[in-house]
């Protein structure tokens, strides 16, 4: 039961005379100016709800619910503290929309959980019990809403010797999957979903096989990878030389690769699909402000944030849209404001980490050690909109290194006198300060993060990400559309007169400005989108906020979908020589793409695609091809959990798969209807053209709530066992090359009930699978600005 619904339940029941004394003052609480959309997503995954899942706070007690918990801080340091002029602080700065903490803070403080951190990094040692006592952490860190990110370079390679069984070790990625499944298992009921960074050294034997692990959509959907790239690959990559392969077992060499052939093959696949991504993992230990207590090994799922095993770092975000002044119709930047806001938030951010109840005892202990914190903005792109000035421009970089210098200077200087009110962290002694200033409180003050919910909240664009789309149609209730439009867009266009519907039609259709009619030109200059703006000023903006942050920045480099893979190359080379810690990239509709696509095939050029478009559009709809009177199959008996599942397969008269039948013996209900389902959606993909392949492909990997598998041929699911049998039934096609007229083979296989979360996750990369509206692929992650979800948690 919810602690809160119990407590309210026990003081009822308690006689009137005793009375329990709330915790919390009675204060004058304003409403909290919060536009719709803000609103949906406060009452779907951050109030307090009850058995029935209806919220019983208002937002408005939600802000101070936190605000109160967060400034109870300020006794461990002062008994005499006013903590609620403390939380009357915090509450403005939050409510006015200012500052936002990311979201396990706003969920859980002054709650039972009270679980604050978003980034935790766990070590996985080269043991079984390191390995499986990591996947516990995972789970109680998914379960209290964080991100787990992990380095895999310490496991020993697939094939090596394992001398305390003189058994053969499965390799790091093997034991990817069995994190994933945790992590699959854990989301189901949660309010924030567990997200994971899984990285590998490229001097790791294995690092070829981790580069193409999510080749197959269908795989690793808790991961998000990277490889940590070390600058004698770098340098090796740039004179096309060769590098040392290290096996970390005995840390000595075992081969030597060429550098060229490992970064070509890191491009492609991230052109294909946006995975892996690259860290610069030496550019990272160069400001790892704690070198003594050890090496950075690994990031948060998003990357932004770089952490020593065992640490857990608490971010926040400014929203620079309200940091700015507006007189007689000209805006100009409030630095008085910024740095005022700056000083609250490293406040409120240290406070947190001294009211977080820490998942495991380990991960108290060395965030307390070291106390980081990730003081960040978002609502740059509305920012710049406001004062007029291009993203894609010199004065945009310009700007961005003055706020960010400003944030680092005035944020550091905050941190200097909690300090001295405090004391330092305590890994201060041997840090990267010692002997330049007499104490400071967090070894880290700032991070650009992914503000992918917190900016829904506060209505503002995502992180330092230029705008996504200016207008776009959601899907309110079945058959009706409504059409919403960037609040900046919608303002200007009644002030210069371009508001008519249609105009703004046309701007949804496209998502752009470009080639609108109707639009005046200085308008469409201001207005750029993440499509409008090349690869190379995005990487020139990421390296403007990452000279000034002490961690790393979080951003996608977006590409249109004819990019080339070189192009893709180019933007890599480009990060690491800028001074980026890392760089993610999307190239648009890549991942729909690939599921369609075969190998390394292009996408059509424009013209072409324009025709083939064309041509679709002008076609019927494909129509399936009708069943004759007589078919031949196969049929092979599956033991299940559920009863025996008989999986047929007919061919056509000229010897293709044609239709697929299946029956699971006397179970009924639900697993009965479903592979009846699944049957009947397969066929009809059979009899419409679609290869057999194809299907397999989609189908392979499914998997239920088990993560290995059943039998010799490790079946995931009923879905999987399907796919199994029409590979198999493909394979024999191949070996004989005749049609059916064979028997039933046995086989015996085991499964249980159906989960069609991750079928549907693979089919929906380009919708929220939570609510059907169209995704963002910014701030590295995957967000749905419709609902608030997010693929990173």
């Amino acid at each position: 039961m919810d602690q809160d619904i119990y407590s309210r339940l026990l003081n009822s029941a308690l006689p009137q005379k005793k009375k329990v004394k709330k915790s919390q003052p009675e204060v004058a609480r304003p409403t909290v100016e919060i536009n719709e959309n803000g609103k949906r997503v406060l009452e779907k995954r951050y109030l307090k709800k009850d058995l029935d899942g209806k919220p019983v706070e208002t937002i408005e007690e939600m802000f101070w619910r936190v605000s109160f918990n967060i400034a109870q801080a300020d006794k461990n340091f002062d008994p005499e503290a006013d903590i609620d002029e403390v939380a009357r602080e915090f509450y403005k700065m939050m409510t006015s929309l200012d500052f936002m903490p990311n979201s396990p803070t706003l969920m859980n403080a002054g709650r039972e959980l009270q679980q604050l951190s978003a980034c935790f990094v766990l070590p996985v040692e080269d043991s079984m019990e390191s390995i499986f006592e990591a996947v516990k952490h995972t789970a109680l860190i998914h379960k209290s809403g964080g991100g787990t990110g992990f380095s895999f370079s310490r496991l020993r390679p697939s094939g090596d010797t394992v001398g305390s069984t003189s058994g053969i070790s499965s390799g790091p990625i093997s034991f990817m999957t069995v994190f994933d499944s945790a992590t699959e298992a854990i989301k189901q009921g949660g309010t924030r979903r567990g997200a994971n960074m899984g990285i590998l050294r490229v001097d790791h034997p294995d690092v070829m096989n981790f580069i193409t692990c999510k080749e197959d959509n269908g795989k690793l959907n808790n991961f998000n990878i990277s490889v940590s790239l070390t600058e004698p690959f770098m340098n090796a990559v740039e004179i096309d030389g060769e590098y040392d392969i290290i096996n970390p077992r005995d840390s000595k060499p075992v081969a030597k690769r060429r550098a060229r052939e490992v970064f070509d093959k890191i491009v492609e696949m991230a052109w294909r699909n946006g995975d892996p991504g690259v860290i610069f993992i030496d550019q990272m230990n160069k400001d790892n402000p704690t070198p003594h207590v050890g090496a950075i090994e690994s990031t948060n799922p998003c990357g932004e944030q770089p952490l020593l095993p065992y640490e857990s770092c608490n971010l926040g975000s400014i929203n620079l849209s309200r940091m700015i002044s507006e007189e007689g119709g000209e805006y100009e930047f409030n630095w008085e404001k910024l740095e005022e806001t700056i000083r609250k938030s490293v406040h409120f951010l240290d406070n947190v980490i001294e009211m977080n109840k820490y998942p495991i005892s380990q991960i108290e202990k060395v965030t307390k050690s070291n106390r980081k914190i990730g003081l960040g903005v978002m609502g740059f792109a509305d920012m710049l909109i406001r004062l007029g000035i291009p993203y894609n421009s010199e004065e945009a970089i310009e700007l961005a290194e003055r706020i960010m210098s400003f944030i680092q200077e005035k944020g550091r200087e905050a941190s200097i006198d909690l300090a001295a009110e405090r004391g330092a962290f305590a890994n201060f002694k041997g840090s990267l300060f010692d002997g330049k200033l007499k104490g400071i409180r967090n070894a880290t003050v700032t991070t650009i993060a992914p503000t992918g919910t917190i900016s829904i909240i506060a209505g503002c664009s995502s992180g330092i990400e230029p705008l996504f789309a200016l207008a776009f149609t959601r899907n309110v209730m079945e058959g009706t559309e409504l059409l919403e439009v960037n609040p900046l867009l919608e303002e200007i266009s009644r002030e210069r007169g371009f508001d008519s519907p249609e105009v703004m039609k046309e701007v949804a259709k496209k998502g752009t400005l470009h080639d609108v009619e109707g639009v005046p030109e200085d308008v469409k200059r201001v207005f750029v989108t993440a499509h409008d703006i090349t690869p190379e000023w995005h990487i020139r903006m990421q390296s403007a906020f990452q000279k000034y942050t002490d961690n790393a920045v979080s951003k996608t480099v977006n590409f249109p979908n004819e990019a080339t893979v070189e192009e893709v190359a180019e933007v890599y080379i480009m990060a690491y020589r800028l001074g980026c810690k890392g760089v993610t990239v999307y190239r648009d509709g890549s991942r729909e793409v690939q599921v369609l696509n075969k190998g390394s095939e292009k996408p059509a050029a424009p013209q072409e695609a324009e025709v083939r478009a064309e041509a679709v559009a002008a076609s019927t709809s494909p129509k399936p091809k009708p069943r004759g009177e007589v078919a031949f199959g196969v049929t092979r008996k599956i033991k299940t959990g559920c009863g025996n599942l008989y999986v047929t397969i007919n061919e056509d008269e000229e010897g293709r798969p044609f239709e697929i039948f299946t029956q699971i013996g006397k179970a009924g209900g639900c697993v009965s209807s479903q592979c009846e389902a699944m049957g009947r959606m397969t066929s009809l993909a059979l009899r419409s053209g679609i290869q057999a392949e194809e299907i397999v492909q989609q189908m392979r990997g499914i998997s239920c709530h088990l993560p290995v598998g059943f039998g010799g041929g490790k079946v995931m699911s009923c879905s999987d066992a399907m796919a199994q049998a029409m590979d198999w039934y493909l394979g024999l096609k191949r070996n004989t090359g005749q049609t059916l007229s064979l028997g039933m083979t046995d086989i015996n296989m085991a499964s249980s009930k159906l989960d069609f979360t991750l079928a549907n996750e693979i089919m929906k990369r380009g919708a929220c699978p939570d609510c059907g509206s169209a995704v963002e692929h910014s701030d590295g992650c995957l967000v749905c600005r419709g609902c608030g979800y997010s693929e990173c948690g």
